[in-house]
């Protein structure tokens, strides 16, 4: 049977699963402004999980990632705010993109948060976020069902070409592709040997890592993630840059790295980022009004 998270409604709903009621809102919605993305029975859905805070641009980021995923069929969308609640700002804008969405929400505590200085690397900012995405997934979703599908983690300040997620909706274990500005280098990416095999990596920092790819270099199979119910991003003792190789370590080995893009050939992700807005005159008499969502 298709799981609930995949069905259209023609009207707001909601549903709480026991098990998540102190996190999550299931929600199905029917579109308002946007042209729906097109569904097929034959595609893999797409779980696309995207950690996000608030900040004065995240309604800025967060809309244009919906317009990007738009266009984008067979797609499920994992909102999980760094909050101790839903906000409405996060609710409002999901209520009317016309995807199909579950909204989650897990505050990291104060004392793991990324401090700016010092910068406190051994825990990034989404850890627990994406770790709920993924929990989710595995209560929702029955690993012995007949559903296809490919996480990716897309943060919502990256930039994403269409083409991305047709090159990884066919992730048969994880596969793996370049990353534009990150590293300190225009791009990072996996090295490929002439059988089209991943041997190593294209990067500067610390290479010898088990997997040195950025966060948006990679999608993962759903029944892998299924299966691996162990498998997830580490909150404490993982060095700076190991995130990803905490998870991965547990899903596969570097032979079944699946490589796209041309094998590595294309950039088809940025790692862009909001310019943060000069705010010296906001809360000064008579220019801004708290009651304006921004």
């Amino acid at each position: 049977p298709v799981s609930p998270c995949l069905m259209l409604h023609s009207d707001i709903s909601r549903f709480k699963h026991e098990s998540m009621s102190r996190f999550a809102e299931y929600i199905f919605f029917h579109y308002v402004h946007q042209r729906p993305p097109p569904w097929s029975d034959t595609l893999p859905t797409l779980h696309v999980i995207t950690p996000t805070y608030g900040r004065p641009v995240q309604k800025a980021e967060l809309t244009r990632l919906t317009n990007t995923l738009l266009h984008v069929p067979n797609l499920h969308w994992l909102v999980v705010e760094d909050s101790v609640q839903r906000t409405a700002l996060v609710s409002r804008l999901l209520e009317n993109t016309g995807l199909n969405y579950t909204h989650l929400n897990v505050e990291t505590p104060e004392n793991l948060k990324t401090q700016k200085k010092p910068r406190n690397v051994r825990f990034p900012r989404g850890t627990m976020q994406r770790n709920l995405a993924l929990r989710w997934l595995r209560e929702h979703i029955n690993p012995n069902s007949s559903h296809k599908g490919v996480v990716y983690f897309a943060d919502d300040d990256n930039t994403y070409s269409l083409e991305l997620f047709e090159e990884m909706r066919w992730t048969l274990k994880v596969s793996v592709w370049p990353v534009a500005f990150t590293g300190g280098l225009l791009y990072e990416s996996p090295k490929i040997n002439t059988q089209g095999k991943v041997f190593g990596w294209k990067t500067v920092f610390d290479p010898r890592r088990p997997f040195a790819i950025d966060m948006a270099g990679f999608a993962v199979n759903l029944q892998l993630i299924l299966s691996k119910p162990q498998a997830c991003f580490k909150l404490k003792g993982v060095k700076g840059g190991y995130q990803e190789s905490s998870l991965l370590q547990g899903l596969v080995t570097l032979s079944d790295l699946e490589p796209k893009a041309a094998n590595c050939t294309k950039i088809l992700v940025w790692h862009t980022r909001t310019e943060r807005p000069l705010l010296v005159n906001e809360g000064k008499k008579g220019f801004t009004s708290g009651s304006m969502e921004v």
